[in-house]
């Protein structure tokens, strides 16, 4: 009994601790909340106009999406630092690690740019495929280049966003990249309800007219939190950032191979992902557009799972380089007990709510409105699996387990879940949502794995990183 006792006061904490991390995940839910919601709001209107319109804006987010998750990566990788410094109270370091982000991120807008604008219609036509009732795949691919001839430029302020972003996250000020992604939204659909429909005597864009309103909203962001660290105390670790642009060789030699699997990591698992997109593509537009609609609608309900992981890489982190290890351990277990529960009721709410979403799409065939709840209740089944596997890839990377992310995550997208649904979508009948549901069920053994890499000896979360 006693030794149950344990477990159980091991596995959740008092009212502080979640406090705590409520505090963290809260601001980072709120934001990511808000931007999911409205990127809901975002595609009702462009699938107003529209099935070939909203399926177009669709694939062209889907390679945007890559270029998105590899900023990601490079940034998260170099914050496995940012964040221990920052414990530690080096603010030297975390300017050191800022400047790094933005070297990396230049690199990776300028190969963008270089593939959409050599590539971009090549890339778009490889999701185009026959195989449903409904769709013209000739209009949907002439949205999609007016779309992607706008949107591109967007990328350009993201770069710089995500570099400062990931910063404040890694430094637990979430409280500003939130407002400023607020900002951003507001922005964002306001100008869409204008530019898409033509209201208050603008010219209807359609989606020429998404695309120009989510590249002023992007500028929005960045602009709010230039300007806010530029002139608050509050984030006097980031003044003087630019009174050089040089980083030691040194500190690149020691954070290189510790940040550079992440950012490998996250950009095989986006192309995996796209790749995904791509395979279920092959059964024809209309599944194009409701896999759209459901994606749409799940990253909503993904961003508890989404919020704690980032809780655990910064909080563990920052545990981390105080050298409070045990604490460290402690902390990763009540997390991933807390991620898992808030996923549960989540999980319930998504297959019991999941015919209501498609019917905000008026405009969209019903062909595709049904293939939405098919593909929205598979993964509401499949979101318990996903918010371990999570759980379990952030505690590797707090840790400075970058190798092993690399192999847990993408390689095992790339060698596993790719091949799988390749497999299945090109060389059988299968339809599309047992292929969906078959191709989600191989990560029940990622989910696994994960549980025991962040259980066993050997995997256990690592002592700080020096630098």
């Amino acid at each position: 009994m006693t030794s149950v006792k344990q477990k159980i006061s091991y596995l959740f904490g008092d009212r502080a601790f979640y406090a705590k991390a409520l505090s963290v995940a809260i601001p980072i839910m709120i934001q990511n909340g808000i931007t999911n919601f409205v990127n809901l709001l975002d595609n009702i209107m462009v699938g107003a106009v529209g099935t070939e319109p909203m399926s177009a804006v669709a694939i062209v987010n889907k390679l945007i999406f890559v270029y998105n998750l590899c900023l990601f990566g490079g940034c998260a990788g170099v914050g496995i630092f940012t964040a221990q410094f920052y414990g530690k109270g080096d603010y030297d370091g975390v300017q050191k690690s800022f400047r790094l982000k933005l070297y990396t991120n230049l690199c990776l807008l300028i190969a963008a740019l270089t593939a959409l604008i050599a590539a971009g219609p090549v890339l778009i036509e490889l999701f185009l495929h026959e195989g449903s009732e409904t769709g013209d795949l000739a209009k949907t691919f002439q949205y999609a280049k007016e779309y992607l001839s706008v949107i591109i430029i967007g990328i350009i302020p993201q770069a710089a966003t995500e570099a400062y972003s990931s910063t404040l996250r890694e430094t637990e000020h979430t409280t500003l990249p939130m407002k400023a992604g607020i900002a951003a939204i507001v922005t964002n659909l306001s100008l869409n309800y204008v530019l898409i429909f033509g209201h208050f005597g603008a010219p209807a864009l359609g989606v020429r007219g998404a695309a120009i309103a989510t590249v002023i909203a992007k500028f929005v962001e960045l602009s709010i939190i230039i300007l806010t660290v530029r002139l608050k105390d509050t984030y006097a670790f980031l003044h003087g950032i630019y009174k050089t642009i040089r980083v030691p060789l040194s500190f690149v030699k020691t954070v290189l191979p510790k940040s550079l699997p992440l950012l490998v990591n996250e950009a095989l698992w986006a192309t995996g992902v796209t790749a995904l997109t791509y395979c279920y593509s092959l059964r024809g537009l209309a599944v194009v557009a409701g896999y759209n609609i459901s994606t749409t609608v799940t990253d909503i309900f993904n961003v508890a799972t989404i919020a704690f992981g980032n809780a655990i890489a910064i909080i563990v982190g920052n545990l981390l380089g105080a050298n409070r290890m045990k604490e460290a351990k402690q902390t990763d277990a009540r997390l991933i007990m807390f991620s898992f529960m808030v996923s549960c009721g989540l999980a319930l709410i998504l297959f019991c709510a999941a015919p209501l979403f498609p019917m905000l799409y008026t405009e969209t065939a019903q062909e595709a409105k049904d293939l939405a709840v098919s593909f929205l209740r598979v993964y509401s089944v499949y979101m318990l699996v996903n918010t371990i596997s999570s759980a379990s890839y952030f505690t590797l990377r707090s840790g400075g387990k970058t190798v092993l992310t690399f192999l847990f995550d993408s390689v095992y997208m790339v060698g596993v879940a790719f091949p799988v649904a390749f497999l299945l979508a090109k060389f059988t009948e299968m339809p599309i949502i047992p292929l969906y549901a078959c191709t989600l069920s191989v990560d029940l053994i990622k989910a696994i794995v994960g549980i025991c890499l962040v259980k066993s000896g050997k995997c256990r979360i690592s002592s700080t990183i020096k630098v």
